[in-house]
């Protein structure tokens, strides 16, 4: 899989592998890609494989340089033992065991055919999985430990040939989701998911969305999904996000604007907030760190608070972590420079209701106010691990009930400080509700701050 997902292959299963009683042949787990070949009578043969008289099937390969997609520990004299991702040099190929060369370590010994796969073929990659079903992709992408952005490419169920690439998406109403897409086939040759640009071979696909910058900046690369916004709102995006410049915000590298449309980022390593918080790491962190990925954010938020600008997408699915627990703002799509102290959303445009303050939802009018109700909102999902606000509501459920006055009640595991300054910056009147300053000022020195050395804000 790709970006940071983990197939169920672990490195180090031989490690507690079974040996057969009878033949001393290693026992292979089952749930793994290659089972290994068995003794019958003289011959060996895969008990995977149906055959047609007494002979096995003729390899595949062409060439003579493998990858191990296993380890291998040596069971018989003669064998050749390997580690996953070795390289070897095929020496002979009789039946099922073939003789083989380590350009590792120069050893030369008998290997079990199926352990290996072609130095150029799809089978070593780690985001190709060449059996499985379109659910058990699903299973694999929302599986903890993976994060927005997780990929993986698998053989087509109903078109032989061809393949699909499933990856995690998060989607404001239905959460954690995952997505398909049908890679196409060309008719000379080639693969394509748009017909805009082109790939001679899936290892190229995969290349074209990995990228680093001067050639050692890992970077991410956002392109312009066809159909999602105009070329210019695209560019617009790049333009403001070159004019904001700041440690918590994420750096823009460089914009393609010949199409296709790019925009070249600084590569966070854990993704997006909302998807680190559920894995094994993110559920660990203390109360201490959580408030100080918060004040972090609002540190970010004040920036441009003080540059005149609003977000108005702001929420854990647009912050992300870097392997330090570093937390930057992301997704300017909606950002603007507000001139009036407000600005009036065109009428018919969406916004991510759970997160959007009232006088925006009902008005459409958009101030720093309201990025503050939706830090709010965002608090609680840092304090709750990547839990969707409004727990068991709809949309629409959630506009009647703010029309209400109502308030999301305090989660669990919250601090009574924190949830006071979740409320006040859900305050009815948006010039009620405090700067990011001040709440940046707050969750800096939170158990100091709460404890009324600071003074409640003029």
């Amino acid at each position: 899989m790709g970006c940071s997902c983990s197939s169920n292959l672990e490195d180090d299963w031989m490690e507690n592998i079974d040996v057969c009683e009878n033949c001393h042949y290693p026992i292979v787990p089952l749930d793994v890609k290659a089972t290994l070949p068995i003794r019958n009578g003289s011959e060996v043969r895969d008990p995977l494989v149906t055959y047609e008289g007494s002979n096995p099937p003729a390899s595949p390969l062409q060439d003579n340089l493998v990858i191990a997609l296993h380890s291998y520990e040596p069971s018989h004299d003669g064998d050749l033992g390997f580690e996953k991702g070795e390289q070897l040099r095929i020496l002979e190929q009789n039946g099922e065991w073939w003789k083989a060369q380590s350009l590792t370590t120069g050893q030369e010994g008998f290997i079990p055919f199926n352990f290996v796969a072609k130095a150029n073929s799809l089978e070593p990659e780690p985001w190709f999985f060449k059996n499985l079903s379109r659910k058990d992709a699903e299973r694999q992408l929302l599986a903890p430990g993976n994060t927005h952005g997780s990929f993986l490419i698998r053989e087509s169920e109903s078109t032989a040939g061809s393949f699909s690439l499933s990856v995690r998406d998060f989607d404001q109403n239905q959460g954690e989701v995952v997505k398909h897409y049908k890679i196409r086939n060309l008719d000379k040759g080639g693969f394509y998911i748009s017909p805009r640009i082109t790939f001679p071979g899936l290892h190229e696909l995969v290349r074209h969305y990995t990228r680093y910058y001067n050639g050692h900046t890992k970077v991410a690369v956002k392109s312009l999904k066809q159909g999602s916004m105009s070329p210019d709102a695209f560019l617009a995006e790049a333009n403001l996000m070159k004019q904001l410049q700041h440690q918590r915000l994420v750096r823009l590298y460089a914009v393609v604007t010949q199409e296709p449309i790019y925009i070249i980022t600084e590569y966070m390593e854990n993704g997006s907030l909302v998807d680190f918080l559920k894995t094994p790491t993110g559920i660990k962190l203390t109360i201490n760190k959580l408030l100080d990925m918060a004040a972090q954010i609002a540190e970010g938020m004040a920036f441009i608070e003080e540059r005149n600008y609003i977000h108005r997408d702001l929420r854990a699915a647009n912050i992300l972590v870097s392997d330090t627990l570093s937390c930057k703002i992301a997704d300017f799509g909606l950002a603007r420079l507000i001139e009036d102290n407000e600005y009036t959303a065109r009428e018919g445009a969406k916004f991510p209701i759970k997160w959007t303050a009232p006088e925006a939802i009902n008005y459409g009018t958009f101030t720093i106010k309201s990025d503050v109700w939706s830090f709010g909102i965002l608090l609680t999902e840092i304090v709750t691990h990547g839990r969707i606000p409004y727990p068991g509501m709809t949309n629409p459920e959630v506009i009647q009930n703010l029309e209400r006055g109502y308030r999301m009640v305090q989660p669990d595991n919250c601090p009574e400080e924190l949830y006071h300054l979740m409320m006040l910056c859900w305050k009815e009147r948006p010039e009620d509700r405090p700067t990011f300053d001040y709440l940046r000022s707050v969750l800096e020195d939170f158990f100091t701050a709460t404890e009324g050395q600071y003074q409640p804000q003029p």
